[in-house]
C-alpha cells in the first residue's frame, strides 16, 4: 500500500477526483484481510503463494488509481465537475473493482484468474475482464489528452507535455503489451524446466515473461513525468521516445522468448 500524502493534497485529490481518491482508500482497505489470508493461508498456485497476486493487483491498481486522482488537478475545471465525467470514472472504479473480486475469487477457490480456458465460465469471465482492462485504462488516455489539451494548468511547458506524454503512453503501450499476452496461451514465451523466478515480480529467468513489459508500460504514467523537472520540452520528448524505446524492445525480446534476467 502507497503512503498517504500531505494533507493539503488529500484535500485536493478529495475535491478534483473523489471517486478515485475514494476507490484508492478502498483498495487500501480490502488489501488488509488478503494480508492476514496470506499470513494464515499456506497454499501455492504454480509454486507461487496463492495470494500473491491478489495482492499484486491490489498495490498496482492502488498506485495507479492513486496517480490519476493526483494528475486531475491539471484537468479543465469544466470536465471535473462535468456529470460525464463522473459516470466515466464511475464506470472505471466498477471495471477496477470487477478486476480485484475476479482475481481474488480466483484465489480464494484454488484456479487460475488469467489464461483459465479449461474452465468455460472463468474463460468467460476472462474476456469481459479483458474489456474492462481496456476500460481502466483508458482513464489515462483520456486524462492525458485532457491535460495536453488545457491550457490553463500552471505548470511549466516541460512539466505539462511530460505529464500528457507519460499518461497517453500508458494507455498505447499498455494495451499493445496486455493485448498481446491476452491473445496467447499464457505470459511465458517458451516452457520453463525449473522454475526460476525474479524475487516478489515472479518474472521468469529461463523463457520470455511477457508481463514485465506490461508493468514497464503501466509506470509510463510515473517515469515519463520526470523527465519535466528538466525543464526542456525535447529532452522530454527524448525521454519519451526513450522509454518507449525501451519498454518496445522488452517486449521483442519477451516475443522472441529470452528473459529480462
Amino acid at each position: 500500500m502507497t503512503a498517504l500524502p500531505h494533507p493539503s493534497i488529500q484535500k485536493r485529490m478529495w475535491h478534483d477526483a473523489p471517486v478515485f481518491t475514494g476507490l484508492a482508500l478502498f483498495i487500501a482497505l480490502t488489501a488488509i484481510p488478503l494480508l492476514a489470508a496470506a499470513m494464515i493461508d499456506p497454499r501455492s498456485f504454480l509454486g507461487a503463494p496463492i495470494w500473491q497476486k491478489p495482492l499484486q493487483f491490489h498495490l498496482a491498481l492502488s498506485v495507479y488509481i492513486v496517480t490519476l486522482a493526483f494528475f486531475a488537478r491539471f484537468l479543465p475545471h469544466s470536465m471535473i465537475t462535468s456529470r460525464r465525467w463522473r459516470i466515466y470514472a464511475g464506470v472505471v472504479a466498477f471495471c477496477i473493482i470487477a478486476e480485484l473480486v475476479w482475481v481474488g475469487g480466483a484465489a480464494t477457490y484454488g484456479i487460475a484468474s488469467h489464461f483459465n480456458t479449461d474452465d468455460p465460465v472463468m474463460g468467460t469471465i476472462y474476456g469481459f475482464m479483458g474489456a474492462f482492462a481496456v476500460i481502466l485504462t483508458s482513464a489515462s488516455l483520456v486524462m492525458g489528452i485532457a491535460i495536453w489539451r488545457n491550457p490553463a494548468t500552471g505548470l511549466s511547458p516541460a512539466m505539462h507535455l511530460a505529464i500528457a506524454l507519460g499518461l497517453i503512453l500508458t494507455f498505447v503501450l499498455t494495451v499493445i503489451a496486455a493485448g498481446t499476452m491476452s491473445s496467447m496461451p499464457g505470459h511465458h514465451v517458451g516452457i520453463p524446466v525449473t522454475g526460476a523466478r525474479v524475487p516478489i515480480v515472479g518474472w521468469s529467468r529461463e523463457v520470455g515473461d511477457l508481463r514485465v513489459a506490461h508493468f514497464l508500460a503501466t509506470h509510463a504514467l510515473h517515469v515519463v513525468p520526470l523527465a519535466g523537472f528538466t525543464g526542456s520540452r525535447p529532452l522530454v520528448w527524448a525521454a519519451a521516445a526513450g522509454f518507449t524505446a525501451l519498454t518496445t524492445g522488452v517486449f521483442v525480446l519477451g516475443l522472441m522468448g529470452q528473459p529480462l534476467i
